[in-house]
C-alpha cells in the first residue's frame, strides 16, 4: 500500500475523535447551560411566591379611577379593598369548596399545578367543536394569572405563570390556595372574593353557604357578565345547573340535592347588595369595568391604582336623561335605552342602560338584547347595495309567500298597507316588508350576517330569512355602533387595546401616570364610501318623508335614520345620525315582551313615536352642546345600472337561461351581478319525492307534475312490504315536463303472503299450501272456523317455510 494511503486512513478515526469531543463539550456547555436557566427560573420564581398571598396583596393596593372624558369627573373608584374580605379556610363553607373545584378544576387534589390531562382535554374538546368551550388552567394557574400583575403579555409570561403555579404548589397546601383562589376571584356586581359574594348576593357569610348559592357563585367567575343572576337570570340558571351536575357525577351530592337545589330560586335584583358607591353613569360605568376587567382581569382592575380616562361626555349624559323623561313619564310605563356615538372616533358619549341602577343593574343599552324590527333593514340594504343592486329596482308592495325547501315564508305588511309595484328606494323610506323580504331572499341571510358582523354587530345572528325583518336580538350599543360606520363613510372605528369593541377608553394610565394602555381609534373599512354614501342618502329618505318624520331637527340640517317596530308592538326603535353623532334609541318594557298598544296618547308605540321623538330632543341639545354646526353627508354617485333577468334556485341568485320560471328584473350597477347561469330546462317541473308511497300514489303524484314513471326491481328481503317505492332517481330537483323518473320497487323471489282473513281454515290452509308456506293455528280449529286475522299481514315478500300464525273462531 503507497504511504500517502496509509496516512489517510490513520486520519480519518482522529477526525472522528476530534469531532466526538467537541459535540461532548458542547453537550456539557448545554447542560451546564439549562441547569443555570432553570436554577435561575426556579430562584425567580420562588422569590415570588410571597407576593401572591391575598393579605399582602391587599396591603399593596392603591385605588384607581374612572373618570369621564375631560379627565376631571370621577365616575368610579376602582378599589380592591372596600369589595373584597379576605377570610380563612375555616369560613368558607365546604359545599362553596366542592363547587368551585368541580365546576373549574376537577382534578385540583390530583395534579400538581399544572395539569397536562386537562389541557389536552380541553384542546380535544376545542377541536371537536371548532371553537374554544374548555380552557386547561388549573385553579393554582388561575389564581396566579388573577394576582400575578405583570402588564406584558407574552409566551414568557405564559411560562412564568405555569412555573410559578408549580412552585405554589410545592410550597402551599391546597387548602391554602383554593383559600387563596376564592378570595382573589371577582364574582360579579362589584364582588371581589367568596365573603363579599355571599353577603352581596345572599346578605350572609361565606360559611353559611348551600348547595344552591354556592353552585350559583360558583359559576360566575368563568364569565362574570354572562352569568349574573341580576341581569341573566336564565344563562344563571342554566350555569347553577352545570355546576350541580358536575357535583353529582363526581358524588359529591346526591340526586335529591342536586334536585332541590337546582329548584331553588335565584336571588331578587332588589335583593343584591353592591358594595361600594357609583358616580354619575352607572351603566356605563359598569360596562368599561367589565371591559378592563377581560383585558386585564379583576385583580389589577380593583386596587391596581388603574386611571381610566372614559369617552363620555357627562353633559351629554345628561341631556339623553332629560331627553327620555320628557317624553316617558309613566313610571309603570314603557322604558328607555339611549346609546350616542361619534362616528369619526367611535367614542361613547351617552349611554343611558336603565331608570334606577340601585333597583336593576341590567343594562338595557347592553344586555337588553331585543328584537330591532325595520331598524334592522339597513343590513340589508347594505348587502343588496354591495352586491350591486340598484335602489331603482321595482318590486311588488303586497303579501308574498317563498319556498324555503319544504316550508313556506308568508309576509305582508303591517295593516295590509300594500303599494304595488314601487322601488327599492321607497321601500324603504315606507319600510315595506313585503319588498324587503324578497330583497332578503335575493342577497340570502348568509350575506346579511357578515354585513352585519362586519358593521361591529357581535351579537348571535342565526342566517334565518327573517332576519331580513329584523327577527334577531341585537342591543342598543351595538346598533348605534354599526350605523356610524354609515356616517363615517363605511369605516368602523376599532380600539387599538380593545380592538373590534365600542370605544369607551380613551387612555390608561398606572399609578405614576404613566401611559400603559392607549386605546386610539383603529379605522376598519368595511363598506365603501360611495356604499355608506348610497345607504345614508336612502335613510335621509325615512326622514324627510317617511316613517321617521318626528325625528326631523328644528335647524334642518340633514339627518339619516331608520324606524323599527316589532310585529306585536313589543318594541321600538329608531336609530339615526348626523356626520357628528349616532344615537340609537329604544323603547319597550324591559322585563317582558309586552305589547305597547295604547301607551302612546291612546295609539300603538311604533318606531316613528316615542323613540323618534327621544331622538329629536336629545339630538338637538347634545350638537348644540358639543359645539357641533349643521353639516352635510358627503355627496353620492349613482353607478349606471341596466336590468337583468335573475332566479333564485338551489339557494342562490342566478341569470335566467331563458327557461325558468318566476324570473324577476333587477337594476343592476354595471359590472356587478350574478355571474352564474341557472341551468333551467325546457317546460321545467319540480321533481316530487315519491319515496315511501305505494306504486299507484306514485304514479298519481308524478302525472300531477306532469311526469312518467319507469320501474326497475331489486329482490325483496323476506316479510318487506311489497308495491312501495324505495328508492328514485333523481331523488330531487328538476326535469322538463314527460321526463322518466326512475322508481326502484321490491320484486318478491319468492311470492307473496296471501290475503287469508275471512276465508273457512281448510280454504285457507290450501292457498298458503300453494305459496309453499306452512301455517300454525290458534283458536277453533275445525274445518267450518273462519280466520279472522293472520300474521305476518298480507302483501309482504315471503320466503320458503314461512309460518303464518292463523287466528280463528268457529263458523
Amino acid at each position: 500500500m503507497p504511504r500517502s494511503a496509509r496516512k489517510q486512513t490513520s486520519e480519518r478515526p482522529r477526525r472522528r475523535i476530534r469531532k466526538l469531543r467537541l459535540f461532548g463539550l458542547l453537550l456539557i456547555f448545554f447542560v451546564l447551560g439549562m441547569v443555570s436557566f432553570t436554577f435561575g427560573l426556579v430562584t425567580s420564581v420562588a422569590s415570588e411566591i410571597p407576593s401572591l398571598d391575598p393579605a399582602r396583596l391587599q396591603q399593596r393596593e392603591v385605588d384607581g379611577y374612572v373618570y369621564d372624558r375631560s379627565g376631571k369627573r370621577i365616575l368610579a373608584v376602582l378599589r380592591g379593598a372596600q369589595s373584597r374580605i379576605l377570610v380563612p379556610s375555616d369560613d368558607i363553607s365546604d359545599r362553596m369548596k366542592l363547587a368551585i373545584v368541580a365546576v373549574e378544576d376537577k382534578r385540583f387534589y390530583e395534579h400538581r399545578g399544572v395539569d397536562l390531562h386537562g389541557i389536552m382535554r380541553a384542546v380535544m374538546q376545542d377541536v371537536r367543536n371548532k371553537r374554544v368551550v374548555e380552557g386547561g388552567s388549573t385553579i393554582t394557574q388561575q389564581f396566579v394569572k388573577n394576582t400575578y400583575v405583570k402588564s406584558q403579555r407574552s409566551i414568557g409570561r405564559k411560562l412564568k405563570e405555569a412555573a410559578l403555579a408549580w412552585q405554589l404548589e410545592q410550597r402551599w397546601s391546597k387548602d391554602r390556595i383554593l383559600t387563596a383562589y376564592l378570595n382573589t376571584i371577582y364574582f360579579g356586581n362589584g364582588a371581589y372574593g367568596v365573603q363579599q359574594a355571599a353577603l352581596t348576593y345572599f346578605q350572609h357569610g361565606a360559611d353559611e353557604l348551600g348547595w344552591a348559592e354556592a353552585a350559583l357563585l360558583a359559576g360566575i367567575p368563568s364569565d362574570p357578565s354572562r352569568y349574573d343572576p341580576v341581569t341573566n337570570p336564565k344563562a344563571a340558571r342554566a350555569r347553577r345547573e352545570v355546576v350541580l351536575k358536575a357535583m353529582l357525577d363526581q358524588g359529591d351530592i346526591t340526586y335529591n340535592e342536586f334536585a332541590n337545589a337546582n329548584r331553588a330560586r335565584l336571588p331578587k335584583a332588589e335583593d343584591v347588595h353592591l358594595s361600594g358607591k357609583r358616580g354619575p353613569a352607572p351603566y356605563f360605568t359598569n360596562y368599561v369595568e367589565q371591559q378592563l376587567i377581560d383585558r386585564y382581569g379583576s385583580g389589577r382592575v380593583f386596587g391596581g391604582g388603574l386611571h381610566v380616562t372614559s369617552t363620555i361626555d357627562l353633559h351629554v349624559q345628561r341631556i339623553a336623561r332629560q331627553a327620555i323623561t320628557k317624553w316617558l313619564t309613566d313610571p309603570n310605563g314603557p322604558s328607555a335605552a339611549l346609546v350616542a356615538v361619534d362616528p369619526r372616533n367611535g367614542a361613547v358619549r351617552a349611554m343611558i342602560g336603565g331608570n334606577n341602577y340601585r333597583r336593576s343593574q341590567f343594562n338595557l343599552a347592553v344586555q337588553g338584547e331585543r328584537q330591532p324590527g325595520s331598524s334592522f333593514k339597513p343590513f340589508v340594504l347594505a348587502t343588496a347595495l354591495r352586491e350591486g343592486i340598484s335602489p331603482d329596482s321595482d318590486f311588488e308592495s303586497g303579501p308574498v309567500q317563498i319556498p324555503l325547501g319544504d316550508k313556506v315564508w308568508s309576509v305582508h305588511n303591517y295593516e295590509n298597507s300594500d303599494l304595488g309595484r314601487i322601488s327599492l328606494a321607497t321601500a324603504t323610506e315606507v319600510s315595506d316588508n313585503t319588498v324587503y323580504a324578497q330583497l332578503t331572499q335575493l342577497v340570502g341571510p348568509g350575506a346579511i350576517v357578515r354585513t352585519a358582523r362586519r358593521l361591529g354587530i357581535t351579537s348571535p345572528l342565526k342566517n334565518y330569512f327573517a332576519i331580513g325583518l329584523g327577527a334577531e336580538a341585537v342591543n342598543p350599543l351595538e346598533m348605534a355602533r354599526a350605523f356610524s360606520a354609515f356616517a363615517n363613510g363605511g369605516v368602523r372605528n376599532d380600539g387599538a387595546s380593545f380592538g373590534n369593541r365600542p370605544r369607551v377608553v380613551s387612555v390608561i394610565r398606572n399609578e405614576n401616570g404613566r401611559i400603559i394602555d392607549n386605546n386610539i381609534r383603529i379605522p376598519r373599512h368595511v363598506l365603501t364610501a360611495n356604499t355608506a354614501a348610497l345607504v345614508t342618502s336612502l335613510l335621509q329618505g325615512v326622514v324627510r318623508v317617511g316613517t321617521g318624520k318626528q325625528a326631523q331637527l328644528s335647524d334642518g340640517r340633514p339627518v339619516a335614520g331608520k324606524t323599527g317596530t316589532t310585529e306585536n308592538y313589543g318594541d321600538a326603535w329608531f336609530v339615526g345620525y348626523t356626520p357628528q353623532l349616532v344615537t340609537a334609541v329604544w323603547v319597550g318594557y324591559p322585563n317582558s315582551l309586552r305589547p305597547m298598544l295604547t301607551e302612546y296618547h291612546g295609539e300603538a308605540v311604533a318606531g316613528g313615536t316615542y323613540p323618534a321623538l327621544i331622538w329629536k330632543s336629545f339630538m338637538e341639545r347634545a350638537l348644540a352642546q358639543l359645539d357641533e354646526p349643521p353639516q352635510d353627508f358627503p355627496g353620492v354617485s349613482m353607478p349606471y345600472a341596466a336590468p337583468r333577468s335573475v332566479v333564485y334556485r338551489n339557494g342562490q341568485l342566478q341569470l335566467d337561461n331563458g327557461n325558468c320560471h318566476n324570473v324577476r328584473q333587477i337594476l343592476y350597477f354595471t359590472g356587478q351581478g350574478p355571474a352564474r347561469t341557472a341551468n333551467c330546462k325546457v317546460n321545467e317541473v319540480e321533481v316530487p319525492r315519491v319515496i315511501g308511497r305505494t306504486v299507484t300514489q306514485a304514479n298519481d303524484r308524478l302525472a300531477a307534475q306532469p311526469l312518467r314513471p319507469a320501474y326497475v326491481y331489486e329482490p325483496a328481503k323476506p316479510l318487506q312490504r311489497l308495491g312501495v317505492v324505495l328508492r328514485q332517481y333523481p331523488a330531487r330537483g328538476t326535469l322538463s315536463s314527460y321526463a322518466k323518473v326512475t322508481l326502484v320497487l321490491p320484486k318478491a323471489l319468492h311470492g307473496a303472503v296471501p290475503p287469508v282473513v275471512g276465508l273457512r281454515l281448510a280454504r285457507a290452509k290450501a292457498r298458503l299450501e300453494r305459496f309453499h308456506l306452512k301455517w300454525k293455528v290458534t283458536g277453533d280449529d275445525s274445518p267450518g272456523a273462519k280466520v279472522v286475522a293472520q300474521t305476518p299481514r298480507p302483501n309482504v315478500a315471503a320466503e320458503r317455510g314461512l309460518v303464518v300464525t292463523l287466528v280463528v273462531k268457529g263458523g
